[in-house]
This record gives C-alpha cells, sequence and structure tokens, in this order.
C-alpha cells in the first residue's frame, strides 16, 4: 500500500526459475549459482526469525512496512519517464 501500486506475488516453482534463466541466456556459471542460492534459501532452513539485523546493525530491526512508507515518500521507487 506504501507504493499506491498492486503488487501481486506469484510462486515460481524452483525448476521452473532456472530453466527461465536458462532460456534467457545466462551463462552456467550465473545459471549454476542462482540454483545453488535459491536451493538454499529455499529449503526451509530459514524458516524462522532470529536476532541476526539487531546483532549486525546495533539496534532494533525497522517494521518493513514502515520502510517502504518512508522510502514511497521520496519518490525513489517511481517508475522513469
Amino acid at each position: 500500500s506504501a507504493t499506491g501500486r498492486t503488487i501481486q506475488y506469484r510462486p515460481v516453482p524452483h525448476d521452473a526459475f532456472v530453466q527461465g534463466v536458462a532460456d534467457s541466456g545466462a551463462p552456467q556459471d550465473v545459471l549454476w549459482m542462482l540454483d545453488y542460492l535459491f536451493a538454499t534459501v529455499l529449503d526451509g532452513r530459514n524458516a524462522y526469525l532470529t536476532d541476526g539485523v539487531q546483532r549486525a546493525l546495533g539496534r532494533e530491526p525497522k517494521d518493513f512496512a514502515d520502510f517502504a512508507r518512508a522510502i514511497a515518500a521520496t519518490e525513489t521507487w517511481k517508475a522513469a519517464a
């Protein structure tokens, strides 16, 4: 809602994502890296919250909705004409 636009999330199956990257002509090393990265990120080991952001920043993390509203007000996300 912060952007004033409708944003939809569409889940893409892992194999379809990898195939799409391959079909786009990406180099094999990029294809391997993205395949590995998304398999690792989405394998469930990251399905819980930790205090990593707080420890890295030395402060409480911001709520993403608050961040999005603040950035939207600057028009940083406004599409180029």
